[in-house]
């Protein structure tokens, strides 16, 4: 009925004004979303799966469109109970969807279902092995020039005594009953579109199509058993707190001599007591002495690859200046950014908390004078006044 139904616009997420590649583009993402190879069993993702298929054969057809968008569901086009999507309440099965819609999966499946692991057109099932989630804290100077890390990593290898087939030597494989060799069961279930078929991968071979005869006792006919590899994994310069390290082929191995997982690696970083980060830049506090803040000079700084560079210091330099040093800051982490970072040094001046008679005696004598007072300052600068007590 009409009210059961969803604006078409809205079950595609995209504006009455898409352009037919936005609504392309908007139902193939729904479509990956809740493929039936990704969701085996659930309904409510094979429902949203054949919703989008529905908006989706008329919105991208202008002739349907323009009929939807002046009548709605009661639209002359289909003449079935809301107009629009009839045809797919008449028992379409999913490989009819593929079929008028190939295009959008890159043909007959396209490789649409293989690529979850499922079996579609005849290519048997490659398991892919869990992915595994690390933790790595780097100190700053470790992220400024990238590092390589070793760790002992519990997982699941490949059966020693199988070599990953999961059946006994001299024993092979034979066709699965349930699927007869085709890898998929078909289901046909009722719908609010009527009658469906639906594939889902064989729960008896998990899509392989062949089962074993006399399955490995070391690994139970999985191919697979507990163990644990040293895997040294490089992390480039310039990551980040919360970024994450893909090392592929790393994670578990998968079942049935299938595809190794990955291994994830999370980014944390340790604080520096000489440098605050920000993003690429480096923040260094530089606290001067009164006499070098009033008079100029020359200071060291050093830097995150360990050198000290020398700064020159303005006479009369103010607390809160920043000077920017360029590039020495950290690298863009790869295919972000370009270059380096800068050194950004901020400048504060140090007030002593004790004096000594002479020192109280030199500083009250400058004090009468008004080129120390910030609200009255003369015409001779502060630095050149504070240079002459000196001398």
């Amino acid at each position: 009925m009409a009210q059961q139904k969803r604006d078409y616009y809205e079950v595609l997420g995209v504006s009455k004004g898409a352009s037919e590649d936005e609504i392309k583009k908007a139902y193939r993402k729904i479509a990956i979303k809740y493929h039936p190879d990704r969701n085996p069993g659930d309904k409510v993702a094979e429902e949203k799966f054949k919703e989008a298929a529905e908006a989706y054969d008329v919105l991208h057809d202008p002739q349907k469109r323009q009929q939807y968008d002046q009548f709605g569901f009661d639209g002359p086009m289909g003449g079935g109970a809301g107009g629009f999507g009839g045809g797919f309440g008449g028992g379409f099965s999913m490989d009819d969807i593929f079929s008028m819609f190939g295009d959008v999966f890159g043909g007959h499946g396209g490789g649409f279902g293989g690529g979850f692991g499922g079996q579609r057109g005849g290519r048997p099932a490659q398991h892919r092995g869990a992915d595994l989630r690390l933790k790595v804290r780097l100190s700053l100077e470790e992220i400024a020039t990238g590092v390589t890390k070793k760790f002992k990593v519990k997982k699941d290898v490949t059966c020693s005594h199988c070599h990953g087939s999961g059946a006994e030597a001299g024993s092979g494989k034979e066709t699965c009953p349930a699927c007869h060799g085709s890898g998929v069961v078909t289901r046909t279930t009722q719908s609010l579109f009527g009658m469906m078929q639906t594939q889902t991968v064989c729960p008896t071979c998990e899509g392989e199509g062949m089962v074993i005869k006399n399955k490995c006792k070391a690994c139970g006919g999985t191919g697979v058993v507990k163990g644990e590899e040293v895997v040294e994994i490089n992390i480039p310069a310039g990551v980040a707190e919360g970024m994450v390290v893909n090392v592929q082929g790393k994670g578990n191995a998968g079942i049935h001599n299938g595809i190794a997982g990955n291994i994830q690696v999370y980014i944390e970083e340790e604080p520096n007591d000489t440098f605050v980060r920000d993003g690429q830049d480096l923040i260094y506090n530089l606290l001067l002495d009164f006499p070098t803040a009033a008079l100029g000079g020359q200071v060291e700084i050093p830097t995150i690859s360990g050198s000290k560079v020398k700064i020159k210091i303005e006479p009369g330099t103010q607390p809160g200046k920043a000077l920017r040093l360029r590039g020495k800051g950290l690298p863009a982490v790869q295919g972000y950014g370009h270059g380096n970072g800068d050194l950004v040094v901020h400048i504060s001046v140090y007030v002593p908390k004790t004096l000594s008679k002479e020192e109280k005696k030199q500083l009250e004598e400058m004090q009468k004078s008004d080129n120390f007072k910030g609200d009255t300052a003369t015409k001779q600068t502060i630095f050149q006044r504070f240079r002459s007590y000196f001398n």
